[in-house]
């Protein structure tokens, strides 16, 4: 305990981290306010707080913070801003012309976001609509019509980029991705409501059923950080150079692949596109293809919903890794440096080898991500409450996890840096052992 307390006054002695974390509270404060802020032309008063409490919309309710019940400004928070960069990736990977974009450094980005925010807009005209004619109920709308479905979709739209522009100042003068914290944030909102609520259904009659899903969920816990941090070195040599009179290079090195590269963002695009089907059912409810569409993929724990999001995973986790580990541009690094793997030539084949490993840590890690996905689904089979059982898994525990492992290693950098003891001794942070290495 008392090196915890050191810690912590380690962290906020260094003058940079410490406006850092703070800026990052209020960010995320300024967010959870905007959750509670009602749309214009809307009774709070009227509003129904079990109208969205089940299925994927109650799903995407809790995803949100409660803002999505809330009919708040902030109703469709992030999620029409991480649709519109899953399109532009996928327009990267497969466009030349956005293919020439990633290539160009600083500028090609900047276009890139530029094509990014358009995007967002128009993604959040269409589900902005769907929102307010399928989620929202029209007697809590003190005047329906036009000028009330055009001005809260424009404030919708001023909402989420509000949102994506606290995002970036997180990234900037925060802590962390931003974009990942205000999800976070969204969901650890939700996790004491939920806690009670399992407390309340189970005692005292299921006390120790209460105290076996616990021990599950360290369990889970457990296996979703070993799974974040898992690691597959590949040794690399780097050969000897006479220098005048001097003798450099011939040390060993390695590069890091994690089990799981692409991190959370799968997860996050999967549930992204996921939210897609409950708010076409939305608009076209009274048709039998908006009945169909609702029955089938608004329940996030049927096997249809839960076998399409694995499905997607999958998918998602392949393509992100192939988008941001680039084995060509390793091996020619590693050429030009005076590096080789031992036994591999330089080069093409050192590429490949390295795209040979990268695919066989990849399958497993994308199977196991998808199995964590879908445990919700068992967890309700099982008789956990449906709230509470979002975080036995799915994208809830999964972004937990992923963004607090994240801001833990950014916060230990700065203290490595500064010459201060890390956050923890042993089961350290992936990051810290390069950190000191280098």
């Amino acid at each position: 305990m008392k090196r915890f307390f050191q810690t912590i006054k380690n962290i906020f002695s260094i003058e940079d981290l410490r406006v850092r974390i703070l800026n990052t509270i209020g960010f995320l404060i300024i967010f959870r306010l905007g959750s509670f802020i009602v749309l214009p032309g809307i009774d709070p008063n009227l509003l129904d707080p079990e109208r969205n409490s089940s299925g994927i919309l109650g799903y995407l309710n809790n995803f949100l913070g409660g803002a999505f019940n809330n009919a708040s400004i902030f109703a469709l928070g992030i999620m029409p801003y991480i649709s519109a960069s899953i399109i532009v990736q996928l327009l990267s990977f497969a466009v030349p012309y956005f293919q020439k974009l990633q290539k160009e450094g600083d500028s090609g980005r900047k276009r890139l976001n530029q094509y990014t925010r358009v995007l967002t807009i128009f993604i959040t005209v269409f589900q902005g609509y769907s929102y307010l004619k399928g989620a929202i109920d029209p007697v809590v709308i003190i005047n329906p019509g036009t000028f009330f479905y055009i001005s809260s979709v424009v404030i919708l739209i001023a909402g989420t980029m509000f949102c994506m522009w606290l995002g970036e100042r997180i990234t900037d003068k925060g802590i962390g991705n931003g974009i990942s914290m205000l999800i976070m944030i969204g969901i650890v909102s939700r996790l004491p409501l939920a806690l009670v609520s399992e407390v309340t259904d189970k005692f005292p009659g299921k006390a120790i059923f209460f105290i076996i899903e616990l021990f599950v969920l360290f369990a889970i816990v457990v296996a979703v950080i070993a799974l974040t941090q898992a690691t597959r070195r590949i040794p690399i040599q780097y050969a000897k150079q006479v220098i005048g009179n001097k003798l450099y290079g011939g040390k060993r090195d390695f590069i890091p692949l994690k089990l799981n590269s692409a991190g959370v963002m799968p997860i996050i695009f999967a549930q992204a596109l996921m939210f897609f089907p409950a708010l076409i059912a939305g608009i076209w409810r009274d048709s039998d293809v908006g009945a169909y569409i609702g029955s089938t993929f608004s329940d996030p724990y049927s096997w249809q919903y839960s076998l399409l999001f694995a499905i997607m995973i999958l998918i998602f986790t392949f393509f992100y890794t192939a988008i941001t580990i680039n084995s060509n541009d390793i091996a020619d690094n590693l050429k030009r440096n005076g590096g080789f793997v031992p036994g591999v030539k330089p080069g093409k084949q050192t590429a490949e080898f390295i795209d040979t490993v990268l695919s066989r840590i990849t399958l497993p890690g994308a199977i196991f991500l998808a199995a964590i996905a879908v445990l919700p689904a068992f967890a309700v089979t099982a008789g956990v409450g449906q709230n509470f059982a979002q975080f036995f898994g799915g994208t809830s525990l999964l972004i937990l996890v992923g963004v607090v492992l994240d801001t833990l290693q950014q916060i230990e950098s700065y203290l490595l840096m500064r010459h201060y003891e890390g956050m923890m001794k042993s089961g350290r942070v992936k990051g810290r052992s390069q950190f000191a290495a280098a």
